[in-house]
């Protein structure tokens, strides 16, 4: 009997990780023995670490976590359009020649989640975006593409903002505003935290004025990291307020699919993770 191929998600810290739970969950779908591991290793130990799985190890695939989506960028050989856009990869996958390309389907995810999960068609809306950084940028372009009337993206330092809506060359659609001006610029139907404040426990201090009448609102982080703005959202009245526990398991499946070619079944393993994080 061959051995599996391994598999692994990256990170830094890592043990919270629920990527192992997924893909373990999408294998049984299929009845697949999986080699699926978290590895913990710190930025300056990030290329050593990397190549020794791939080259060593029988590495085929990684999912690529916090803070090594940049660097698993830079290291690859070949970069979907998605990681260039974005500038970053969250996944990893060995070639046949032993190279590594690297994807990013963070965007194509929460579009997924949002659209067919919840059921939210985005064509006309219009829509805030919380952050420049790489999570944003890896969203931004996905967002724009699902129909969204117009993307109006603010961040704290306004160069990112600016830098992100020059590449998108739709300066009739996408639009920066600086954070200070966040009380003063209307209302929107969809409003995306991109910013890391509630993974490193700090507060937004958002108005309430953002949110329009049937207004959705969405963290790309889950569980404790999206708590803060979720408690905003619906403080502030909010139709709907939405983790990115369903961006999770969608870009896992999108993984899966990536390495083993089958398509897993995503509700039934998102249903059980939010039963357990209730």
């Amino acid at each position: 009997m061959s051995h599996p191929q391994s598999f692994a998600v990256f990170g830094h810290p890592i043990s919270h990780s629920l990527s192992p739970h997924i893909h373990q969950a999408f294998a049984q779908q299929f009845g697949m023995a999986l080699d699926y591991r978290t590895i913990d290793v710190a930025p300056e130990a990030w290329v050593d670490a990397v190549r020794h799985f791939f080259q060593e190890e029988g590495g085929r695939g990684a999912n690529v976590t916090l803070p090594h989506k940049h660097a698993a960028f830079a290291l690859a050989d070949e970069r979907t359009q998605a990681a260039t856009r974005a500038g970053t990869a969250n996944v990893l996958t060995r070639l046949a020649d032993g190279r590594l390309a690297a994807h990013n389907t963070d965007g194509a995810a929460m579009v997924r989640d949002l659209t067919e999960r919840h059921d939210l068609d985005l064509r006309g809306h219009d829509a805030l975006l919380l952050g420049a950084g790489g999570a944003a940028r890896a969203v931004a372009w996905s967002l724009f593409e699902a129909g969204v009337q117009t993307l109006t993206i603010v961040n704290r330092s306004p160069e990112a903002a600016d830098a992100l809506a020059d590449a998108m060359g739709e300066p009739a659609r996408v639009h920066t505003r600086y954070w200070e001006d966040l009380g003063n610029i209307g209302s929107f139907d969809l409003i995306v935290n991109a910013t890391s404040a509630g993974t490193l426990d700090q507060s937004l201090s958002l108005p309430f004025s953002l949110i329009a009448s049937r207004a959705t609102c969405y963290d790309l982080g889950y569980a404790k990291a999206a708590f803060s703005f979720l408690a905003w959202a619906r403080a502030a009245g909010a139709r709907y307020a939405h983790d990115g526990l369903g961006m999770l398991v969608e870009q896992a499946a999108d993984a899966f699919e990536l390495w083993h070619g089958k398509r897993p079944d995503t509700e039934s393993v998102y249903q059980l993770l939010k039963a357990q994080s209730v």
